[in-house]
């Protein structure tokens, strides 16, 4: 009996080992398993990125800016090409954009190279500004072509209340200087005077900014609308188109009035008078001799944009002894003016320019003593004093137009008037919206 009670209690015990080493093989059968799932890699192939109508993923790409005195040429030679390919390149490309000559320090440009060992070059892309850029491939055959990236507007509103100056108040905003300037210079410039603002003043804006590549911040674009409370009286400014063929814009009031006059007050932003219009002016370095001077300098950096005081087309353009570079334009058969000393001139003659149109740049070419512009005014074929003239209003909107602007202007005024003013909403608001897209 005691025999047969041990061999089932070693059987028992038998049957207990066995399971646990069936157990343990399991498990370690499981942390194979295991360890073999750890070891899987999953590798995601790159995400496309494309930029100039390629997809950079299929290239090495090299970025750069123009060094000053680097050409073209230079830039390729660096880069693996011999100069008879580069002459053939420039000549083969010429015609479509001469980038020998508009090459310029501190441009972006872009190469993409063969991926492989040998990184051969196979197309270049330069940028002259945020939106251009020109494509110039050779790894085939030679040809280039000129492109703009996507440009989107976002329509966009602010309100605001003066306590000191328009700027401080958009500053705090965050919105650009930019918007500052419309407003004052070319919306209400002849019915708001900016530097007598009220505390207590307060305006809506509705305008549009841009964004280049929908990431790059382009600036403000235009302003669409804008009312503006001053003393507690309303004024209305709705842009509006006159002039299709040569692209007239101006700014209106709510009864069809034009705001601006058909002058300017200056041909330079941001400057100062240093010398006025005086007949009678007597100069040191003349020995105090009686020299009229009959144009008004306005003193300005170098390079300071100068732009047409009204519309009008440009009778001349060229360098002359003292009046340097310069450029005369004919507004109407009774005003004319000129612009002197200019460092580089922007407009040819024949062309025709509207209001606020850069005709040039600020410079010291001729006889002049600093960086400025002399701004000349003619009426009826004599040289006035431009800030004692009766000065025309621009020309009013014609019967045919008036109705049309009326009818155009009613649901801008109803999203105008629904905007609410900063004290009437607990923070300050930003209304968005896409209006479009061109390519």
């Amino acid at each position: 009996m005691d025999n047969k009670r041990d061999r089932s209690v070693g059987n028992k015990y038998l049957i207990i080992l066995m399971f646990l080493m069936l157990l343990f093989n399991a498990c370690k059968e499981d942390k194979k398993e295991d360890s073999v799932k750890e070891e899987i890699t999953v590798v995601n192939a790159p995400k496309d990125i494309f930029e100039f109508g390629f997809n950079l993923n299929n290239y090495v790409v090299k970025r750069d800016t123009v060094k000053s005195g680097e050409s073209f040429g230079q830039i390729l030679e660096q880069n693996k090409i011999g100069y008879p390919k580069i002459f053939h390149i420039a000549e083969k490309t010429k015609e479509t954009y001469n980038i020998a000559r508009f090459f310029q320090k501190g441009k972006p440009y872009t190469i993409l190279c063969s991926k492989d060992s040998l990184e051969l070059p196979e197309s270049f892309i330069y940028q002259p500004n945020k939106e251009e850029y020109i494509v110039i491939n050779f790894k085939d055959s030679i040809h280039a072509f000129k492109s703009r990236k996507p440009i989107t507007y976002i329509e966009k509103t602010v309100t605001g209340i003066i306590t000191s100056s328009i700027s401080e108040t958009l500053d705090a905003k965050g919105i650009s200087p930019v918007l500052t300037n419309k407003l004052a210079d070319d919306i209400y410039a002849w019915t708001i005077d900016f530097r007598r603002l009220q505390k207590g003043d307060r305006f809506k804006v509705i305008y549009t900014d841009k964004y280049i590549d929908d990431s790059i911040y382009g600036g403000i674009h235009d302003v669409k609308a804008a009312y503006f409370e001053h003393n507690n009286e309303p004024f209305y400014a709705f842009q509006f188109e006159t002039d299709s063929v040569k692209g007239i814009i101006d700014y209106f009031n709510d009864e069809a009035k034009n705001l601006r006059r058909a002058f300017l007050k200056a041909p330079v932003k941001f400057s100062r008078i240093s010398s006025r219009y005086n007949l009678r002016r007597r100069i040191a370095v003349y020995g105090y001799k009686v020299r009229a001077h009959k144009g008004t300098d306005f003193a300005a950096p170098i390079d300071t944009p100068i732009m047409a005081t009204a519309n009008g087309t440009v009778t001349k353009s060229e360098r002359r002894g003292g009046n340097g570079n310069y450029v005369k334009i004919r507004h109407n058969a009774t005003y004319e003016t000129q612009y002197l000393h200019m460092r580089k001139r922007n407009v040819k003659v024949g062309q025709f320019v509207k209001q606020g149109d850069v005709i040039g740049w600020v410079g010291m070419t001729g006889n002049t003593g600093g960086p400025h512009v002399c701004y000349r005014f003619w009426v009826n074929g004599k040289q006035v004093d431009p800030f004692k003239q009766k000065l025309p209003e621009a020309k009013p909107i014609s019967d045919s137009l008036k109705a049309r602007y009326l009818e155009y202007i009613k649901p801008i005024k109803v999203q105008l008037d629904s905007i609410q003013f900063d004290e009437d909403v607990p923070e300050e608001h930003f209304n968005e919206n896409l209006i479009t897209q061109n390519f």
